[in-house]
């Protein structure tokens, strides 16, 4: 196994950038997720790891070694695509062995390798059958076995779990994960999908444009955005957001005036703010609580219900803030009876409540209970 590092990767098509200078570094045995939107560069990324694109600029290392130039067969990594890739005319056997019987290793060795990869993903009754003969989750099994018999130095994994349902993508992000777990390998997954890369994830390596906004841990992104961009798409429901004014700059706090919301007083460093600079409160859906459970330091908010959906386990209620016009979700846990039209109070710990530049849409750096500077990635 082996580290990745990535040193100002650009990527161009003609006049056409799409990668803007990616730097990152990937440790040996981590498993790091690219998430973004479509089109933010995170596929491309992947294939140039792969040695499947060419970079424009920039260095690729794997451990020491500078492949950036190197075959995708000489770079010691193995790649699980989206469409599985199985030779559909030969057996599961068969296309777990293929790739082993050109490297010069004898016949055992490759039953053994064939075997344990078998037995690690459960598909050993499978092996004599033909893909088509396969479910979907199956052949992704025989996709990610066909990786493992190659013992690779980096797994790369595009978008795996894409054509599953549902209740298999569940499951076998699972079986995924596990396997890291058992392998210790390293491994770099692209997902447009933040709750894959939320509950996999060592790492997240946030992309937007062809720009890293972001590389850290999922809660670290989560509760500690670097920008607006990171905190509405690292979350589900995704940051409510409210525009609003600096009525107050100090160093331990900034107050914000908002529509319907008042003077909210959000303990943060306010070495950068000056008073009516145009700014964002976010409030993630779930920082919203009921009257009863709210503490006396809480900023009371009140909220106009439009509708609510009830999962017996959770709630989500849409509406308004009274006096704002922008829509706003709120997640509560348990089910809540709302109706259309309701008056409800909640209350929102101003710790949890983040502000962004108008501009930038940089962060303000939070601050701890202490009162020392929670910086983000």
């Amino acid at each position: 196994m082996a580290g990745l590092t990535l040193k100002s990767v650009v990527k161009q098509y003609g006049a056409h950038p799409i990668l803007h200078g990616i730097d990152l570094a990937v440790n040996d045995g981590e498993f790091v997720v690219l998430v973004g939107p479509s089109g933010c560069g995170k596929s491309t990324l992947l294939r140039i790891i792969a040695g499947l694109e060419t970079t424009s600029k920039g260095q690729i290392l794997i451990g020491d070694e500078d492949v950036t130039h190197l075959q995708p067969g000489d770079r010691g990594i193995a790649m699980v695509f989206q469409s599985y890739a199985l030779y559909p005319h030969m057996t599961v056997r068969k296309n777990l062995s293929f790739g082993l019987e050109n490297l010069s290793l004898s016949k055992q060795e490759i039953d053994g390798k064939v075997a344990e990869a078998a037995r690690m993903l459960a598909i050993e009754p499978l092996l004599d059958r033909l893909p088509k003969q396969l479910s979907g989750g199956q052949r992704q099994r025989v996709a990610i076995g066909r990786a493992i018999v190659r013992d690779p130095k980096i797994f790369l994994f595009d978008e795996p779990l894409s054509n599953l349902d549902a209740a298999l993508r569940v499951q076998t992000r699972g079986e995924i994960s596990r396997l890291h777990k058992r392998l210790g390998a390293t491994m770099v997954y692209v997902t447009h999908d933040q709750i894959e890369a939320m509950t996999m994830a060592d790492r997240i390596a946030v992309l937007n444009g062809g720009n890293l906004e972001q590389f850290g841990a999922p809660l670290e992104l989560f509760d500690f955005p670097a920008n607006k961009f990171v905190a509405g798409f690292i979350g589900s429901p995704q940051m409510n957001f409210y525009e609003g004014k600096i009525h107050l700059a100090e160093a331990e706090k900034v107050t914000v005036e908002v529509a319907g919301l008042g003077l909210v007083a959000v303990p943060v460093d306010g070495a950068t703010a000056a008073v009516g600079q145009s700014v964002t409160l976010g409030i993630r859906p779930n920082h919203f609580h009921l009257r009863a459970q709210s503490s006396a330091d809480d900023h009371k908010i009140n909220f106009r219900a439009d509708y609510a959906e009830s999962v017996g386990t959770e709630t989500y209620v849409y509406g308004k803030i009274e006096g704002n016009t922008t829509s706003t979700i709120v997640h509560l846990s348990g089910h809540v009876a709302v109706a259309e039209n309701d008056l409800i109070e909640f209350g929102v710990t101003p710790a949890s409540i983040h502000i962004f530049h108008g501009e930038s849409g940089l962060s303000f750096a939070k601050r701890g209970a202490d009162g020392t500077l929670i910086a983000s990635s």
